[in-house]
């Protein structure tokens, strides 16, 4: 008994708490319905209805001549809201709208895209997206023809999304410059390094949470983005273009790692053209990286630093161009640490060590005149600016790595081994920079990629190169290094740019790679240099990596691309080209022989040769010619009645016609023009009578005189 009523009284307990917990649920149901409810659907309202940014549309990146590099343009997702369009527009327009759906995405019935609006439209769905897919401008202005949409936003419901892709008229060329920016600001090129004037400001509009995607509320706060402003940039595209093929080409031919191509004018230092490429399979080479400014480019330059090594020299000593230096066989022991060239030169003068590139004479120089102070050689490549980045305008710019005695890494054959571009790294850019202050007169200028910032016409910055150094070495030397790179080009490593139209002056680098802790049998090959060597208008580096091929050396790799590039900016820029001497005026031709004749015949034949004629007497039917300068005078011979006429200076023909229409027998003696008549001019005409008269060819007797008849002659003709 007490344990069935302990049963009962539990039953009962439990029983009154679920009561009391359902009364709870019920009076807290109450309280958030009625007591809260206001502020509990401000929370809703708050969580359903968000503000999102509106991104503004990217400024545009121009060439130097105002060509479009890259631009954004508008594309749109297509999205609709099924409760907006009245009951007789909808009716009459889904099943077209479904076909016109399904006829253009292609992806499903059309069956399918009625069924979905009708089902979004029967559940009250305020947003529904047709299909992920964007379509462009055009297509977007073509759709909102169709039936329901052809009503607009309002009525139709018809809700465009914009969305800008960027987009490149010119395809991959210069890519990797243009570059790119991703969803998490992180990018490369211009658009990264130039990302807060192309960016723009974002706005910013109201939009509802809904199934399937967010619908914008057209309320009146929305806040309008600002569009970025557009960089004009230095590059030139057709000298880009020449670049990209040229490099492309060679680095295919010899089967190469990867290259790079720089082209600047010397006094602006604006780059005309820069080109990178990376392989990326057989024969497949792509702009993946930066190499000509970025770390992955950075690499000992070889002999191509020859050049800092001797203007030092050139500095520091009395040296003249014509000393000499004993090279030996092509091997020496320098500094604990062999140096060799790929011939034995023997005794050879300091412009010959450049122009052959001599490992030996470099390093043995520099080894004898430095080897008591190295800091001193360090020191002038200092006050070169070769230890310190350029401050360029695109982000990732490597920083150069030189040596000091103070290093740990520093050793005695340290020095030798750096004045031949060993133990020392340095990017192309940066190299070229250095080359390009030789053909300025001494003036370091700071390379420039982008010269504006603008907004339409305005231009709202602008950007000149600076000036480095004003002064990187004397006169003197400057004129001697130039004599050297001028040499390299006629009688040296670099005969493979030689040109009949303009003078080079540049140096070859041939660089064994460091791989593994040791120098391999791979190489990174170069030539740099500028043009027209007299009144250098154009510097330029080119770098070929680790080519497979049987060509190793920087004359017959790099070389070709560097010739390729400046032929077509030597053609396309008229201002460097040599003026052509003035040719002196010739002997003006002789007029054609005229002497006498018909006056007609005469004065046709001086009409088709544009011959100048001036009759005397234009009625007149026998002439005589005056010969002048520039045009001949037509007097007349005239033909009396009675009397014998003047035939002397008269072809054969005009001689026996004007004769014989006078009743005169004609014989004729030898060739030519009428030189005589046996009866003179004017004498009384006798009918009948036989005259004679002799012929010669420019004065001169053809043949011995030979007496014919008339008759003779013309059938001989």
């Amino acid at each position: 008994m007490n344990i069935k009523r302990s049963i009962v009284t539990r039953v009962r307990l439990a029983f009154l708490a679920i009561c009391l917990f359902a009364f709870a649920i019920i009076y807290k149901v109450g309280v958030i319905q009625f007591k809260d409810g206001d502020r509990w659907r401000e929370i809703a309202n708050e969580k359903r209805f968000h503000y999102q940014p509106i991104y503004a549309t990217r400024g545009n990146i121009y060439s130097d001549d105002d060509r479009i590099m890259a631009t954004s343009l508008p594309f749109y997702r297509v999205a609709f809201d099924p409760s907006i369009p009245k009951e007789d527009v909808f009716n009459k327009g889904i099943d077209s709208l479904g076909m016109m759906l399904s006829r253009f995405y292609g992806d499903h019935s059309e069956a399918y895209y009625v069924r979905k609006i009708k089902n979004a439209r029967r559940e009250k769905r305020k947003y529904v997206r047709l299909n992920g897919r964007m379509i462009n401008y055009q297509d977007k202005k073509m759709m909102a023809q169709w039936p329901i949409f052809r009503a607009g936003k309002n009525k139709g419901g018809v809700i465009f999304e914009k969305i800008d892709r960027r987009f490149l008229p010119f395809g991959s060329l210069a890519r990797r410059t243009i570059g790119f920016i991703n969803e998490d600001k992180k990018g490369a090129g211009l658009e990264f390094s130039f990302n807060r004037h192309l960016a723009g400001k974002d706005g910013e509009a109201l939009y509802e949470r809904m199934a399937g995607g967010n619908k914008p509320i057209n309320d009146g706060t929305e806040v309008k983005p600002m569009p970025g402003f557009d960089i004009q940039t230095t590059i030139d595209i057709n000298l880009q273009d020449v670049a990209e093929s040229a490099l492309r080409r060679v680095l295919t031919e010899n089967d190469a790692h990867h290259g790079c191509v720089i082209l600047m004018e010397v006094s602006t230092g604006e780059i005309k053209a820069i080109a990178n490429l990376g392989k990326h399979g057989p024969g497949l080479y792509l702009e993946d990286y930066n190499y000509a400014v970025g770390n992955q480019g950075r690499t000992e330059p070889g002999s191509t630093f020859k050049l800092a090594s001797m203007m030092a020299l050139l500095e520091e000593t009395d040296l003249k161009l014509t000393d000499t230096i004993d090279t030996g066989n092509g091997s020496k022991r320098i500094a604990g640490a062999v140096k060799t060239d790929t011939h034995g030169y023997g005794k050879i003068t300091l412009q010959q060590v450049f122009e052959k590139s001599s490992n030996v004479g470099v390093s043995d120089l520099i080894q004898t005149h430095f080897g008591d102070n190295p800091q001193k050689y360090v020191d002038y490549l200092h006050k070169f600016g070769l230890h310190q980045p350029l401050g360029f305008q695109m982000n990732g710019e490597a920083i150069p790595v030189i040596k000091s005695p103070k290093d740990r890494s520093w050793s005695r054959p340290s020095l030798s081994t750096m004045a031949i571009g060993y133990e020392l790294k340095i990017s192309p850019l940066q190299t070229l920079a250095f080359y390009n202050a030789v053909a300025n007169n001494g003036v370091k200028v700071q390379p420039i990629i982008v010269k504006s910032i603008k907004r339409a016409d305005q231009e709202l910055e602008k950007f000149e190169a600076k000036v480095l150094n004003p002064k990187i070495c004397s006169d003197e030397t400057l004129a001697e290094l130039r004599a050297m790179m001028e040499g390299v080009v006629e009688n040296g490593t670099g005969k493979n740019v030689r040109s009949k139209d303009y003078k080079v002056a540049g140096k070859t680098g041939t660089a064994r790679k460091f791989m593994n802790g040791q120098y391999t049998r791979k190489y990174s090959t170069s030539f740099v240099g500028y043009f027209p060597a007299d009144r250098p208008k154009y510097s330029c580096i080119v770098i070929i990596d680790n080519p497979q091929k049987y060509a190793q050396y920087g004359g017959d790799v790099a070389a070709p691309v560097f010739r390729e590039l400046a032929d077509k900016a030597y053609a396309q820029d008229l201002a460097i080209h040599t003026p052509m001497a003035r040719r002196k005026p010739g002997v003006m031709p002789k007029l054609p022989s005229l002497h006498a004749g018909s006056q007609e015949e005469i004065t046709l034949l001086c009409n088709k040769l544009g011959i100048s004629a001036h009759p005397l007497n234009p009625e007149e039917d026998w002439i005589r010619v005056d010969t002048q300068k520039h045009s001949v005078a037509l007097k007349p011979v005239p033909v009396k009645m009675g009397q014998v006429p003047d035939v002397t200076d008269m072809t054969l023909r005009d001689a026996i016609y004007l004769l014989e229409n006078n009743g005169l027998k004609v014989r004729v003696a030898g060739l030519g023009r009428v030189e005589s008549q046996s009866i003179p001019p004017g004498a009384p005409l006798q009918k009948g009578a036989v005259i004679t008269i002799t012929l010669k060819r420019n004065g001169k007797p053809t043949r011995p005189a030979e007496v014919l008849p008339a008759n003779a002659i013309a059938r001989a003709y």
